[in-house]
């Protein structure tokens, strides 16, 4: 079977969500079927395929990632109907080169990632042959803007981002429901996204293929990163998405001062690329390392004593969870970060919601050296038995027998 995807970023090398999402599919697939990608490509980026991608891909085309000036938001917010995600990645280039692939290569299946690729929808659906369209729906996400709308709303100095959630959730809301309505099939990433999928769009033709990790991918044993330490807490992400910038600052302001009442040489690791301005003054901090952009998270899971998932926001389900579990680390996360997997607290990882109750879980797991090594163990085993890669792709091989 030949198969298009399209991506809003190269899945390859793999260093946040949706492209470890993306890559753990197309790779998988491409031991079955004939992979082929067209994908944006970031200021910096080679568009050279690294050779695991042009390994797996039987063609490989990107485009240029398209900018868009806040001015040029801010009159698409005033006098357009459309989400923001609908308008973020319109390209005429990738456009046209969709349409040249299109016209003269047949695909029997053409995946759609993630909602900022819908705006080409209109041309799968014009071709001739037309393919069959499947929508992955990684993140809901029109509950992500309402539940970013919630939070801000109780903080004053926020409501300006609660004004910008009220209008994306709306907007998002009826969008997302008329995406899923045009794809022959869609994907959701757990079972209570299928379920709210399911009443905003009811019959719609859906399956869940969870989001996975290369197990193998995350050997145990590796040295941890430089100046990591023995009371190291660890926190990853892209860290300008604004779930993973609430996240932090809770975590810092509200949870790691009472950590360290009781563990003073406590410090959090924030890893991931592109610190959002309002993380800045952490640096600040010495309880606080910021890095940025890090070739590889693997030492810092590696390093973590303990890794935190302190998120209120989000929707879909939380790769970096996976990872860390992978890793055999002690988790502690709040249960929204969690959600959509099927975890017990107390077996896989532990889980809290307030400040005083997820520091007392650090706390207990700081001082139990034993107690970590067991949640580890079975966080990896849960993660081997249901989340690799190898045990969710063939299940794919049904939704395409439904064409």
């Amino acid at each position: 079977m030949k198969i298009l995807f399209l991506t809003p970023q190269l899945p390859y090398p793999p260093q946040q969500g949706a492209a470890l999402r993306n890559w753990g599919l197309l790779s998988g697939l491409a031991d079955r079927h004939t992979v082929s990608l067209l994908s944006f490509l970031a200021p910096g980026q080679s568009p050279q395929p690294a050779p695991p991608l042009a390994a797996a891909c039987a063609r490989v085309e990107t485009v240029p990632l398209p900018t868009r000036t806040i001015s040029r938001r801010l009159r698409d917010l005033l006098l357009t109907r459309q989400p923001d995600m609908a308008l973020r990645l319109g390209s005429p280039i990738f456009r046209r080169r969709l349409a040249d692939w299109l016209a003269g290569e047949r695909f029997d299946v053409v995946h759609v990632e993630g909602l900022e690729m819908t705006p080409y929808l209109g041309l799968l659906e014009a071709a001739h042959p037309r393919p069959f369209i499947l929508f992955d729906n990684y993140n809901c996400e029109y509950l992500l803007q309402k539940r970013a709308f919630l939070t801000d709303l109780t903080h004053p100095l926020r409501w300006h981002g609660a004004a910008y959630s009220l209008v994306q959730w709306l907007r998002l809301r009826r969008y997302e429901a008329g995406v899923c309505r045009r794809a022959d099939h869609v994907l959701a990433v757990s079972a209570a996204d299928a379920a709210i999928l399911r009443r905003l769009v009811p019959g719609v033709p859906l399956t869940v293929i969870p989001n996975g990790v290369d197990v193998a991918a995350y050997p145990l044993g590796l040295p941890p990163a430089p100046g990591m330490g023995t009371a190291d807490l660890v926190f990853t992400g892209k860290m300008d998405f604004r779930p993973n910038v609430d996240a932090a600052l809770w975590f810092v302001q509200r949870v790691l001062p009472l950590v360290r009442r009781e563990v003073p040489q406590a410090r959090l690791w924030v890893v991931g690329q592109q610190p959002h301005a309002r993380l800045e003054r952490l640096r600040a901090d010495p309880a606080v390392v910021l890095t940025g952009w890090v070739e590889d998270t693997r030492p810092y899971l590696a390093g973590a004593t303990v890794y935190v998932a302190p998120l209120r926001i989000g929707g879909g389900t939380r790769l970096k969870l996976l990872e860390a579990m992978a890793m055999e680390r002690a988790v502690v996360a709040t249960r929204l970060a969690a959600e959509g997997y099927p975890l017990t607290d107390g077996q896989e990882l532990l889980l809290a919601d307030d400040p005083a109750s997820f520091a007392a879980a650090i706390v207990a797991l700081l001082r139990d050296v034993n107690r970590r090594r067991e949640l580890g163990r079975r966080a990896r085993a849960f993660v081997e038995s249901r989340y690799d890669w190898r045990v969710l792709t063939p299940l794919l091989d049904g939704v395409y027998v439904t064409r």
